[in-house]
């Protein structure tokens, strides 16, 4: 579901920190594609003292950008959202520069085992030696000079992946899991369709009013635009049942039907979403498969 109407104010500027809110600035890295929009936002709460959310992929030109916007300030905390190389690889630099302690949900893990035989398709996209100082759990806080940040556990896109309340000002620093310009990729076995329905859920249960995500312009009705983040992922799994009840019996055939009008280029994202949406509905015994679901079994529709 992509969503460019949402992103037409939206300038990267990338190297450059923008102002978006009462201490807080974004600066975006240049690392543009088809995964990453843009590029991946990273955030700077507080004002002498302050928090790096997300600082990015290991580039150098976006850590000489961060560690000028930085300058002169206290970093006394960088906290990581996810294991994606997009988000986390330069949070070991900025911590040898700035001394800042690293806080995240924990490692890099995958939300399931490997079947037998299965590879992991995101494997070289994953930081596998991201080691946090201090794990955090649901509504653990982090606190600095005037500003205190709140983990709200949003797995989904990621088995470990988090978001961050800015108390008192009802903005939420949502990284993948919820973005304006495009639905997050839910690919196992790193992520989990359930998860993330239950992690949509956690958010619509609290009273946000701006979301600042991992990449592209900020979610500004997020009550809004959770419900019909949630109602798309529903059409999306009926779509899935309607196909298996029409004959498709392999993930590729779902696929050119369902993302007929998609860019060919995210066929392989999207048949890993397809594939998410199988296990769930296997968990739930509304599909049957031919052994364990993945992207070459057979998928079977339950008859009563």
């Amino acid at each position: 579901m992509d969503n460019p109407e949402f992103d037409r104010d939206f300038v990267p500027a990338h190297g450059e920190a923008v102002t978006i809110s009462d201490n807080v600035q974004r600066v975006t890295v240049n690392n543009p594609g088809p995964f990453t929009f843009h590029g991946t936002n990273s955030y700077i709460v507080g004002g002498r003292s302050v928090a790096v959310i997300d600082p990015g992929p290991d580039d150098e030109a976006h850590f000489q950008a961060l560690m000028t916007t930085l300058a002169g300030r206290e970093v006394t905390h960088i906290a990581v959202s996810h294991t994606h190389k997009d988000h986390s690889p330069l949070a070991r630099r900025l911590k040898q520069a700035t001394g800042a302690e690293i806080v995240a949900e924990g490692p890099h893990r995958a939300a399931r085992p490997l079947h037998q035989g299965e590879t992991n398709p995101f494997a070289e996209s994953s930081d596998s030696e991201f080691m946090p100082d201090r794990r955090l759990g649901d509504g653990d806080r982090v606190e600095g000079d005037g500003w205190t940040l709140t983990a709200l556990m949003t797995p989904g896109h990621t088995a470990n992946h988090a978001a961050f309340a800015l108390e008192g000002t009802g903005i939420v620093f949502s990284a993948d899991h919820v973005m304006a310009w495009a639905t997050s990729i839910v690919a196992p076995p790193d992520g989990a369709m359930a998860d993330y329905m239950a992690s949509l859920e956690t958010l619509l249960a609290r009273d946000d009013r701006i979301y600042f995500p991992g990449h592209g312009g900020p979610v500004r009705d997020p009550a809004s635009f959770l419900r019909g983040l949630r109602a798309h992922r529903r059409m999306r799994e009926r779509a899935v049942l309607e196909r298996i009840r029409a004959g498709d019996r392999a993930i590729p055939d779902m696929v050119k039907a369902i993302y007929r009008d998609t860019d060919p280029r995210l066929h392989g994202a999207a048949a890993l979403s397809v594939l998410s949406h199988l296990e769930d509905l296997v968990e739930k015994g509304q599909v049957l498969t031919d052994g364990p679901a993945r992207l070459t079994g057979l998928y079977f529709p339950v008859t009563s």
